[in-house]
Protein backbone atom coordinates (compact mmCIF):
# COMPACT_ATOMS: atom_id res chain seq x y z
CA UNK A 1 0.00 0.00 0.00
CA UNK A 2 1.21 3.16 -0.35
CA UNK A 3 1.38 5.60 2.15
CA UNK A 4 2.80 9.23 2.99
CA UNK A 5 4.88 10.01 5.59
CA UNK A 6 5.12 13.34 8.41
CA UNK A 7 8.48 13.81 10.43
CA UNK A 8 7.60 15.61 12.94
CA UNK A 9 10.89 18.44 13.66
CA UNK A 10 9.01 21.16 15.08
CA UNK A 11 11.06 23.36 17.90
CA UNK A 12 9.68 23.83 21.30
CA UNK A 13 9.81 26.87 22.98
CA UNK A 14 13.64 28.25 23.81
CA UNK A 15 14.74 24.85 21.42
CA UNK A 16 15.71 21.52 22.25
CA UNK A 17 17.79 20.84 25.29
CA UNK A 18 20.08 18.40 23.76
CA UNK A 19 20.27 20.52 20.61
CA UNK A 20 21.74 23.52 22.41
CA UNK A 21 23.91 20.84 25.10
CA UNK A 22 25.51 19.65 21.88
CA UNK A 23 25.99 23.41 20.29
CA UNK A 24 23.76 22.99 16.83
CA UNK A 25 20.74 24.79 15.74
CA UNK A 26 18.13 22.13 15.96
CA UNK A 27 18.24 18.63 16.75
CA UNK A 28 17.73 17.42 13.13
CA UNK A 29 21.33 18.54 12.12
CA UNK A 30 22.62 16.01 15.11
CA UNK A 31 24.95 14.11 13.18
CA UNK A 32 25.54 10.06 13.50
CA UNK A 33 28.19 8.61 11.60
CA UNK A 34 28.07 11.77 8.98
CA UNK A 35 24.11 11.84 8.61
CA UNK A 36 21.94 14.11 9.90
CA UNK A 37 18.84 12.36 12.10
CA UNK A 38 16.85 14.00 9.70
CA UNK A 39 18.30 12.44 6.47
CA UNK A 40 18.55 8.90 8.63
CA UNK A 41 14.85 9.34 9.19
CA UNK A 42 13.84 10.14 6.10
CA UNK A 43 16.19 7.65 4.47
CA UNK A 44 14.22 4.90 6.49
CA UNK A 45 10.65 6.39 5.77
CA UNK A 46 11.59 6.47 1.76
CA UNK A 47 12.97 2.67 2.41
CA UNK A 48 9.70 1.66 3.43
CA UNK A 49 8.02 2.72 0.65
CA UNK A 50 6.71 6.01 1.54
CA UNK A 51 5.65 7.81 -1.60
CA UNK A 52 6.23 11.32 -0.34
CA UNK A 53 7.55 12.53 3.27
CA UNK A 54 6.78 15.52 4.83
CA UNK A 55 8.64 17.20 7.46
CA UNK A 56 6.67 19.80 10.25
CA UNK A 57 9.58 22.11 10.53
CA UNK A 58 10.36 25.54 11.03
CA UNK A 59 11.85 27.69 7.97
CA UNK A 60 15.58 27.57 8.87
CA UNK A 61 18.67 25.17 8.31
CA UNK A 62 16.37 21.97 8.51
CA UNK A 63 13.91 23.22 6.61
CA UNK A 64 16.70 24.02 3.57
CA UNK A 65 18.29 20.50 4.26
CA UNK A 66 14.66 18.83 3.78
CA UNK A 67 14.34 20.17 0.94
CA UNK A 68 17.58 19.21 -0.62
CA UNK A 69 16.76 16.01 0.20
CA UNK A 70 13.60 15.68 -1.61
CA UNK A 71 10.69 16.33 1.50
CA UNK A 72 7.85 18.65 1.29
CA UNK A 73 8.36 21.12 4.02
CA UNK A 74 5.11 21.75 6.02
CA UNK A 75 6.06 24.28 8.51
CA UNK A 76 5.47 23.62 12.23
CA UNK A 77 2.22 24.98 13.55
CA UNK A 78 2.77 26.56 16.43
CA UNK A 79 0.05 24.70 18.28
CA UNK A 80 2.06 22.01 18.79
CA UNK A 81 2.99 18.68 17.60
CA UNK A 82 -1.09 17.36 16.82
CA UNK A 83 -1.65 20.44 14.96
CA UNK A 84 1.22 19.91 13.13
CA UNK A 85 -0.10 16.14 12.40
CA UNK A 86 -3.74 17.83 11.50
CA UNK A 87 -2.22 20.28 8.82
CA UNK A 88 -0.31 17.16 7.18
CA UNK A 89 -3.31 15.13 7.31
CA UNK A 90 -5.53 17.79 5.99
CA UNK A 91 -2.55 18.00 3.44
CA UNK A 92 -2.04 14.04 2.44
CA UNK A 93 -5.30 12.41 3.32
CA UNK A 94 -4.72 8.58 4.78
CA UNK A 95 -3.18 6.61 4.70
CA UNK A 96 -0.62 8.95 7.07
CA UNK A 97 2.63 7.07 8.63
CA UNK A 98 3.84 9.87 11.58
CA UNK A 99 7.23 10.25 13.16
CA UNK A 100 9.97 12.04 14.88
CA UNK A 101 13.39 13.16 13.67
CA UNK A 102 14.66 11.75 16.70
CA UNK A 103 13.93 8.34 15.58
CA UNK A 104 17.57 8.01 14.67
CA UNK A 105 17.45 3.99 14.65
CA UNK A 106 14.69 3.88 12.31
CA UNK A 107 14.72 0.74 10.25
CA UNK A 108 12.40 0.15 6.97
CA UNK A 109 11.11 -2.83 8.40
CA UNK A 110 9.68 -1.39 11.09
CA UNK A 111 7.49 0.91 9.37
CA UNK A 112 6.30 -2.21 7.36
CA UNK A 113 4.95 -3.93 10.44
CA UNK A 114 3.25 -0.94 11.06
CA UNK A 115 1.52 -0.42 8.45
CA UNK A 116 0.76 -4.25 7.23
CA UNK A 117 -0.09 -5.35 10.63
CA UNK A 118 -2.71 -2.75 11.22
CA UNK A 119 -6.33 -4.33 10.34
CA UNK A 120 -7.99 -2.92 7.30
CA UNK A 121 -11.17 -1.74 9.82
CA UNK A 122 -8.39 0.43 12.01
CA UNK A 123 -8.43 4.20 11.60
CA UNK A 124 -5.62 4.30 13.82
CA UNK A 125 -2.37 2.27 15.03
CA UNK A 126 0.36 2.53 17.24
CA UNK A 127 3.45 1.45 17.86
CA UNK A 128 4.70 -0.15 21.51
CA UNK A 129 8.01 -1.86 22.51
CA UNK A 130 7.39 -4.67 25.41
CA UNK A 131 9.65 -4.18 27.76
CA UNK A 132 11.62 -7.35 27.69
CA UNK A 133 12.37 -6.82 24.22
CA UNK A 134 13.60 -3.08 24.66
CA UNK A 135 15.91 -4.53 27.42
CA UNK A 136 17.18 -7.76 25.73
CA UNK A 137 17.77 -5.61 22.40
CA UNK A 138 19.68 -2.48 24.49
CA UNK A 139 20.37 -3.47 28.15
CA UNK A 140 19.99 -0.50 30.46
CA UNK A 141 18.14 1.62 28.39
CA UNK A 142 15.66 4.29 30.73
CA UNK A 143 12.56 4.52 28.93
CA UNK A 144 8.97 5.24 30.01
CA UNK A 145 7.35 2.48 30.82
CA UNK A 146 3.70 2.06 30.63
CA UNK A 147 2.31 -0.68 33.13
CA UNK A 148 -0.61 -3.35 31.35
CA UNK A 149 -1.87 -6.34 32.81
CA UNK A 150 0.38 -7.79 29.54
CA UNK A 151 3.33 -6.03 30.82
CA UNK A 152 5.29 -2.49 30.83
CA UNK A 153 5.68 -1.28 27.45
CA UNK A 154 7.16 2.02 25.89
CA UNK A 155 5.84 3.94 22.90
CA UNK A 156 8.13 4.13 19.04
CA UNK A 157 7.21 7.28 18.11
CA UNK A 158 5.21 5.46 15.11
CA UNK A 159 1.69 6.15 14.15
CA UNK A 160 -0.30 5.07 11.19
CA UNK A 161 -3.26 7.25 10.22
CA UNK A 162 -5.06 4.63 8.33
CA UNK A 163 -8.71 6.29 7.49
CA UNK A 164 -10.33 9.28 7.28
CA UNK A 165 -11.57 8.71 10.94
CA UNK A 166 -8.27 9.35 12.44
CA UNK A 167 -8.92 12.93 12.62
CA UNK A 168 -11.63 12.24 15.64
CA UNK A 169 -8.16 10.59 17.16
CA UNK A 170 -5.75 14.24 16.32
CA UNK A 171 -8.50 15.97 18.90
CA UNK A 172 -7.09 14.09 21.94
CA UNK A 173 -3.45 13.78 20.72
CA UNK A 174 -1.99 16.60 22.20
CA UNK A 175 -4.01 15.61 25.80
CA UNK A 176 -2.44 12.00 24.93
CA UNK A 177 1.14 13.58 24.45
CA UNK A 178 1.10 15.77 27.48
CA UNK A 179 0.26 12.71 29.89
CA UNK A 180 2.48 9.75 27.97
CA UNK A 181 4.28 9.95 31.58
CA UNK A 182 1.06 9.91 33.72
CA UNK A 183 -0.84 6.92 31.94
CA UNK A 184 -3.76 7.42 34.93
CA UNK A 185 -4.70 10.30 33.54
CA UNK A 186 -5.37 8.65 30.10
CA UNK A 187 -7.37 5.99 31.83
CA UNK A 188 -9.47 8.38 33.94
CA UNK A 189 -11.00 9.86 30.69
CA UNK A 190 -12.07 6.61 29.68
CA UNK A 191 -14.70 5.82 32.16
CA UNK A 192 -14.54 3.94 35.50
CA UNK A 193 -14.93 1.08 34.56
CA UNK A 194 -11.82 1.48 32.73
CA UNK A 195 -10.68 2.76 35.38
CA UNK A 196 -11.02 -0.13 37.52
CA UNK A 197 -9.57 -2.41 35.30
CA UNK A 198 -6.45 -0.83 35.01
CA UNK A 199 -6.44 -0.53 39.34
CA UNK A 200 -6.80 -3.91 39.65
CA UNK A 201 -3.77 -4.56 36.83
CA UNK A 202 -6.87 -6.82 34.62
CA UNK A 203 -6.14 -4.02 31.98
CA UNK A 204 -4.25 -5.18 28.70
CA UNK A 205 -2.84 -2.41 26.66
CA UNK A 206 -4.54 -3.39 23.45
CA UNK A 207 -7.86 -3.26 25.51
CA UNK A 208 -6.97 0.23 26.52
CA UNK A 209 -6.26 1.60 22.92
CA UNK A 210 -9.44 -0.31 22.15
CA UNK A 211 -11.45 1.12 24.31
CA UNK A 212 -9.61 4.49 24.26
CA UNK A 213 -11.16 4.31 20.07
CA UNK A 214 -14.76 3.64 21.64
CA UNK A 215 -15.01 6.35 23.57
CA UNK A 216 -14.01 9.27 20.46
CA UNK A 217 -15.83 6.64 18.14
CA UNK A 218 -12.86 5.22 15.84
CA UNK A 219 -11.15 2.12 15.70
CA UNK A 220 -7.50 2.40 17.58
CA UNK A 221 -5.10 -1.30 17.17
CA UNK A 222 -2.25 -1.78 19.20
CA UNK A 223 1.24 -2.95 16.84
CA UNK A 224 3.33 -5.15 19.09
CA UNK A 225 6.99 -3.61 17.95
CA UNK A 226 8.95 -6.85 17.02
CA UNK A 227 12.21 -5.06 17.94
CA UNK A 228 12.87 -3.57 21.05
CA UNK A 229 15.13 -0.93 19.73
CA UNK A 230 12.03 0.58 17.82
CA UNK A 231 11.98 2.61 21.24
CA UNK A 232 14.50 4.13 21.53
CA UNK A 233 14.68 7.81 20.39
CA UNK A 234 17.26 10.70 21.14
CA UNK A 235 15.99 12.20 23.90
CA UNK A 236 19.77 12.95 25.78
CA UNK A 237 23.39 12.04 25.23
CA UNK A 238 23.51 8.53 26.80
CA UNK A 239 20.90 8.18 23.92
CA UNK A 240 23.06 9.59 21.15
CA UNK A 241 26.54 7.32 22.40
CA UNK A 242 23.92 4.58 22.34
CA UNK A 243 22.57 5.09 18.71
CA UNK A 244 26.37 5.63 17.65
CA UNK A 245 27.07 2.58 19.03
CA UNK A 246 24.26 0.68 16.98
CA UNK A 247 25.33 2.38 13.77
CA UNK A 248 29.05 2.10 13.86
CA UNK A 249 30.39 0.75 10.69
Amino acid sequence: MSFCALILAGTRPGGDPLARELGVAHKGLIMVHGVPLLVRVAQGLRAAGAAQVLVACDEGPVAELARAHGCTVSLANRSGPSASVRDAFEACGAPLVVTTVDHALLKPEWVRQLVDETPADADVALMLAERVKVEAALPGSKRTWLRFADGQWSGCNLFYLNRGGASKAIDMWQGIEANRKRPWRIVIGLGFSTLLAYGRGRLSLAEGLARLGKRIGISVSLVAAADGLAAVDVDKVSDLEDVRRLLAP
